[in-house]
């Protein structure tokens, strides 16, 4: 495995746990959430400039069902994570509460919300769409390709995704996606690693629709011009 590999992987591992500690806003405090809304957005500006090849070939190239598909949501997250971005230092009341705007707080807090969570959705469908690398990588560790080793890897992501939908309820991510609650409620006697480990399930499930998606979005053939 080469080293600029290695180092994508941990800036995409630093940005997946900076989602999940940003999630639980309240149980942790607000100078944290506004430190690790800066260390995300430092770790998504490094994330493209390694993935630069990419980004500059967007025009061009034949465009399959699943390039299209991928593009869209990498676009989606840049738009959400400027939202976000811009929305929060607009809340802020540590590091940038110099130039925070009390007059729009209430529209800013509504579109830092919708950022956040739209952003999770379109985080965890990206990450699903290049799962197949993560099982390509962690099958090189072993001599000989297991079925077993396979099914029980599909299964314990099954039983993941299944109590993830659970968690959608529980947690009213629905809700929170669609505005149809402009607050996020929290339950401040819970500890912190159970809210986490319930959006990391949700995170599992949309990882887990958009892997097998793909997959069959790879299957369509291209029409030839």
């Amino acid at each position: 495995m080469n080293k600029k590999l290695i180092v994508k992987i941990i800036i995409d591992i630093g940005m997946t746990v900076c989602l999940l500690l940003l999630m639980p806003y309240s149980l942790l405090s607000e100078t944290i959430h506004e430190w690790l809304g800066i260390a995300m957005f430092v770790l998504f500006v490094i994330h493209h400039i390694l993935n630069r090849k990419w980004m500059a070939a967007i025009f061009k190239g034949r465009y399959t069902p699943f390039r299209r598909v991928q593009t869209g949501l990498v676009l989606l997250m840049l738009g959400l994570m400027l939202g976000s971005m811009v929305s929060g230092i607009l809340l802020s009341n540590y590091i940038f509460k110099m130039v925070r705007i009390v007059a729009i707080s209430m529209q800013a807090a509504k579109v830092h919300m919708f950022c956040a969570y739209w952003g999770l959705v379109v985080m965890s469908l990206h990450l699903g769409l290049h799962w197949n690398m993560v099982v390509t990588m962690t099958g090189r560790l072993f001599e000989q390709p297991s079925a077993v080793r396979a099914w029980v890897a599909r299964a314990i992501a099954g039983v993941l995704a299944g109590y993830g939908i659970y968690a959608c309820k529980k947690r009213w991510i629905v809700r929170y996606l669609f505005m149809k609650v402009h607050f996020v409620f929290y339950d401040y006697s819970e500890k912190v690693v159970f809210f986490i480990l319930d959006y990391i399930a949700v995170m599992a499930l949309l990882a887990f629709i958009a892997y097998y998606v793909g997959k069959l979005l790879r299957k369509i053939p291209v029409k030839q011009k």
